[in-house]
């Protein structure tokens, strides 16, 4: 039996379910294959700061093209202090704010994109989601991100089994930095405008706008070696002038240019009081 075919045994043979999507391949992979398999699976998807405005459009979409019942929710982490607060653990507090509320809204099952590659990194979401009783099909049939994008493949959701990797916006800021939720947008517009600029001079595979103390690093996943020096010199007064303009101008004293580091936002020193904390 194939991934595909597992998961879809999977959704048939369980009862109607709600799916939580962020607007990645995972979570819209398995809205699609639990819509497919049960019509009466409701969707939902918080709209917030921390996530990109084209993952909410993309959402909306595939909610019209599949019939989606779909619910957009506000689940109210930018009113919660420790989530504002961007401890180690911030996921924690954002998905139970997430699953808090999309169980105000359904008597369903809930169930999450997580898939089996998410069980080796550290991630607080999981604690949450255990708490709120929320299924991980893609672990309980066994699937990693590359069957998840084969699946997706398979399905003809050709515009997402290549879609990268997009973490909330709140994961550009660095731990210990109070989260903004006016400046999360600025975030998405320079990564929004540096690949458009960019991608027609690299070999661009993506771009992140981290927030540090005093500077705001752009890091660039490349396929080719680059002059950051250089790139930053021309291209950093986009930077500039998006965080200016939002009025943010402090945040844009220094603006560096580097590669690519996965999670280099994330301060693992300040881990153990996070979790002494939740």
């Amino acid at each position: 039996m194939s991934k595909l075919q597992a998961l879809q045994e999977y959704f048939r043979s369980r009862p109607p379910m709600a799916v939580a999507v962020s607007g990645g391949v995972d979570s819209m992979t398995l809205a699609v294959i639990a819509h497919r398999e049960q019509p009466n699976t409701q969707v939902f998807h918080a709209i917030s700061p921390a996530v990109p405005a084209q993952a909410t459009e993309r959402v909306k979409a595939h909610a019209e093209k599949e019939g989606w019942s779909l619910n957009l929710i506000n689940a109210g982490e930018m009113h919660d202090p420790q989530y504002l607060a961007n401890p180690a653990n911030r996921c924690y507090f954002c998905k139970t704010n997430l699953y808090d509320t999309v169980l105000e809204n359904t008597e369903l099952t809930v169930a999450s994109g997580t898939n089996l590659d998410d069980l080796g990194d550290y991630r607080p979401g999981l604690i949450a989601a255990e708490e709120h009783q929320v299924c991980h099909p893609y672990v309980e049939v066994e699937v990693d991100k590359a069957a998840l994008r084969e699946v997706a493949g398979e399905l003809g959701l050709d515009d997402l089994k290549d879609l990268p990797a997009a973490p909330c916006l709140s994961s550009r800021v660095t731990t210990g930095i109070a989260i903004n939720a006016d400046m999360l947008p600025v975030i998405n517009e320079v990564e929004e405008q540096l690949w458009r600029v960019l991608s027609l001079e690299v070999a661009l595979k993506g771009v992140r706008c981290r927030i540090r103390h005093g500077e705001v690093a752009i890091q660039l996943e490349t396929i080719s070696d680059i002059d950051y020096g250089k790139l930053a010199a021309k291209h950093g007064p986009i930077v500039e002038e998006l965080f200016v303009a939002a009025g943010f101008a402090e945040r844009a004293a220094q603006v560096v240019f580097e590669p690519y580091e996965k999670g280099s936002a994330f301060l693992i020193e300040t881990l153990e009081l996070a979790e002494s904390s939740s």
